[in-house]
């Protein structure tokens, strides 16, 4: 009893090591990517890296970035939620109309109105998988219709305008400090929240025991349900942030708001390194693949290349991140087999 007492510490430190080091290969390949996009349209055109311009990129980025974190939370369990572009839908219409209609509400009164919209929508997905044992695929892809059709409901054909909104909430949405927009200094915030409770915490820790082995964390004593439904409950809470940060951001917002935006936010986490089976990955990851998609865009806008090849690309990059991904995952197991059985030897 006594050598396989020893050595399972050494093999779960080795794995979590190989497993860190992977995974910050795969943030280095998305750094290494952006170069590869940057410098060239930069060279074609210098005023792509003004200010202004990176600016403009982080504000474009950081809303698909925001949703990408609270997506990252649920693919890590093996699962994935595809009505988070519904949820911020609703999330940014009800806020809208909640501070057009109450010119008195409070600033941060309003954002956690959007905030409390998003978060009920997360516990109704989270409740309907965990609880009640539906595919995660087939609850938010209903929810996704569902929420959609609500959210045209409310808004019976009207639109909520700037005009109607407070300047303390337009002003959120433009203001910086030290140069920086706030919506992107918000994002980073909900980046590094969500960074140090996945990685600190044994919560955070356990998704990942839930999407590397479902069977073998029930038997870990892991309350699978109750981690499974923090994840959506927490990935809804983030939609509503953004849907109301997109208020802050856009001013404008009607009953599509948001419409598809699930699918650039799958891609992002994919190409951001989070392993779609579950598992492995980080936010951190996530969000440069949302920035990275979203630099590939304002590259193609500026080289004055036709619009139809952002889609071709982003698809391209989903498919090698996927491959990547596998390739990665058998030589990590490939990897801890040899050092099991060094270690029994």
């Amino acid at each position: 009893m006594t050598p396989l007492t020893t050595a399972a510490p050494p093999r779960r430190t080795a794995a979590r090591r190989l497993s860190d080091r992977l995974g910050r290969v795969r943030e280095l390949g998305i750094l290494v990517a952006l170069a590869l996009v940057v410098i060239p349209t930069a060279v074609a055109n210098p005023r792509f890296v003004q200010a202004q311009s990176v600016r403009d990129l982080l504000l474009n980025a950081s809303i698909v970035a925001l949703l990408a974190v609270g997506q990252t939370l649920v693919v890590v369990t093996r699962n994935v939620d595809l009505s988070v572009g519904s949820v911020l839908g609703l999330s940014a219409f009800l806020t809208a109309q909640q501070f057009a209609e109450h010119p008195g509400t409070p600033l941060l009164a309003g954002i956690g109105f959007g905030v409390a919209v998003g978060l009920a929508c997360g516990l109704l997905n989270g409740a309907l998988v965990a609880l009640g044992n539906v595919p995660s695929l087939v609850v938010t892809l209903g929810t996704l219709y569902v929420f959609r059709g609500l959210d045209y409901a409310l808004a019976q054909g009207r639109q909520v305008n700037a005009a109607n909104l407070p300047d303390t909430l337009l002003d959120l949405g433009s203001s910086r400090v030290l140069g920086i927009p706030v919506l992107v200094l918000a994002t980073l915030l909900v980046i590094a929240i969500a960074a140090v409770y996945l990685r600190s915490y044994r919560s955070g820790r356990e998704l990942y025991a839930i999407g590397s082995n479902p069977q073998a964390a029930v038997l870990a004593g892991i309350p699978v349900a109750r981690r499974t439904l923090t994840a959506f409950a927490l990935s809804g809470l983030i939609a509503g942030l953004a849907g109301a940060l997109w208020v802050a951001r856009y001013g404008t917002v009607d009953a599509a708001t948001g419409t598809g935006l699930e699918l650039q936010v799958v891609a992002a986490v994919v190409v951001g390194g989070v392993a779609i089976f579950g598992g492995s990955g980080t936010v951190a990851g996530a969000a440069l693949g949302a920035l990275l998609l979203a630099t590939i865009t304002s590259c193609l806008v500026v080289l004055q290349i036709p619009a139809f090849w952002q889609q071709a690309i982003a698809g391209a990059l989903l498919l090698s991140a996927i491959t990547v991904d596998r390739l990665l995952a058998l030589r990590l197991v490939k990897a801890l087999r040899r050092a099991e059985g060094t270690s029994h030897a």
